[in-house]
């Protein structure tokens, strides 16, 4: 069974925590479970050098009492800096087991901010931001305890200007939405988890983890593999890398439907073009999948197709601009879910559309997914994937040499192809982010949409 790793809400992180001290864990044996483990990859990057240590008054100052009391036992020397007293008992009690002496200032090696860990919710006054900054600066290598000072938790909103960039962030008992989100993410370098026993809350957000695909069985053909129909429109190009994405996603069987008279849409030689009606189309009961919105264009007849097309009550992706003219009539009626996939102009198009405005990204998707009553990928640098009823999945990041023409095409083939292949609609949207992700990171920089494309079928051997 699949494992996923939890993603907590500063709340839930307290709840979390209150039920191990509940159950017989006191505040200091966590606290010196988090910061044994927290020393120990400190002590790994430290390699021998001299490390600094910024203690805040709260719990995570405690830890960084426990980290400087451990990696001086190892023989490191440390410098502790606390402006502040501590002022939770927990953190009084680590640092008299410390018994150290804190210094005004210090430039060593290797900074590990324990200032402020989950819960900040107000910028950092100015005296604390620019000690922060001085340290983050004389320092070759920087680590976040927990999260980096300075961000808010649930967010990742960066909660004063001119914060530091860290090298490593070790995050305590559980992932933070703010590990995961944007801009804070980019602020965090490598990341790691140290457990401290917390147990899995069903209703947590939750990181996503690479797919397991299987090869065909052997007595499998086209269409028991899944027959994808893609609604070509007003830009055949679109259509075109979303079928050629869709035939190494899985699928046994990927057509694009043209329509009567509409030559301006050829594809090689192993994609079928459908040049025929739309109503005859959609009497072939083999179809497994839809995807439209890939250069449909907004035309009325556009328009027509899309409506069309939901009105059959197949599984369906709707992309680019199928978004663009989706309503909440369009769904009325449908027993499968749909598969939303936009980008950030495009949520916040449905965001009006379908009443969800005034809302964080994380909520904004939750409300969209339970508004089509399907599954919202929200595509990004932090890509969201919210299904009706169902808790928040964050995809890891993928390069950022995604940020090209024609990549969100292939995306959404290759969810329509997942799909098709009778995989549920929220997993089909986390493999075909997968395979998207993998197949970009194999292509290395400066690639086009095509050399995406021939990147995917090595990235579907991956995950094999």
């Amino acid at each position: 069974m699949e494992t996923h790793p939890q993603i907590l809400s500063a709340a839930q992180m307290r709840v979390a925590e209150q039920a191990l001290i509940d159950a017989g864990g006191p505040v200091e044996t966590l606290m010196e479970h988090a910061g044994t483990g927290a020393a120990e990859w400190v002590w790994r990057i430290a390699a021998g050098r001299p490390v600094t240590v910024l203690c805040g008054p709260g719990n995570n100052g405690g830890d960084g009492y426990v980290i400087a009391r451990v990696l001086q036992e190892r023989g490191l020397h440390v410098d502790v800096i606390a402006p502040i007293e501590p002022a939770t008992d927990a953190a009084r009690n680590a640092k008299s087991i410390w018994g150290g002496a804190p210094v005004e200032a210090a430039s060593n090696s290797v900074f590990v901010d324990c200032l402020f860990g989950t819960g900040l919710g107000r910028p950092l006054d100015d005296r604390l931001l620019s000690l922060l900054q001085k340290l983050a600066s004389s320092h070759h290598y920087r680590v976040a305890i927990d999260l980096p000072s300075g961000v808010d938790s649930d967010n990742g909103v960066m909660l004063n200007e001119g914060l530091p960039q860290y090298d490593l962030t070790i995050s305590l008992g559980a992932w933070k939405f703010a590990h995961w989100l944007m801009p804070s993410m980019e602020h965090m370098g490598e990341k790691r988890l140290v457990d401290i026993g917390i147990q899995p809350d069903r209703s947590a957000a939750r990181l996503s983890v690479p797919p397991a695909f299987s090869a065909p069985e052997r007595s499998a053909h086209k269409y028991t593999r899944g027959l994808l129909v893609i609604i070509a429109g007003e830009m055949p190009g679109a259509a075109i890398l979303a079928a050629q994405a869709a035939q190494h996603g899985g699928a046994g069987y990927v057509k694009i439907f043209a329509g009567e008279g509409d030559d301006r849409l050829s594809g090689p030689p192993d994609l079928v073009v459908d040049h025929g009606s739309l109503f005859e189309l959609v009497r072939d009961h083999r179809i497994d999948a839809f995807l439209v919105g890939p250069g449909l264009g907004r035309s009325a007849e556009a328009r027509a197709r899309l409506d069309w097309v939901l009105a059959c009550d197949l599984p369906t992706v709707c992309d680019a601009d199928a978004l663009a003219q989706l309503e909440p009539t369009m769904l009325e009626g449908r027993e499968w879910p749909i598969i939303a996939t936009p980008h950030a102009g495009e949520l916040e198009a449905m965001a009006n559309t379908f009443g969800a405005v005034g809302l964080d990204r994380q909520e904004q998707a939750n409300e969209l997914a339970e508004g089509i009553e399907g599954v919202l990928v929200a595509k990004g640098p932090d890509t969201l994937i919210a299904a009706a009823g169902t808790p928040l999945t964050i995809m890891p990041p993928a390069t950022s040499w995604l940020s090209t023409a024609g990549t969100g095409d292939i995306l959404a083939g290759l969810i329509a192809s997942r799909l098709a292949t009778g995989v549920g609609a929220r997993k089909a949207a986390e493999q075909g982010c997968w395979l998207h992700a993998e197949a970009a990171c194999r292509a290395g920089p400066v690639f086009s949409a095509s050399d995406l494309i021939t990147n995917i079928p090595e990235a579907y051997s991956q995950f094999l």
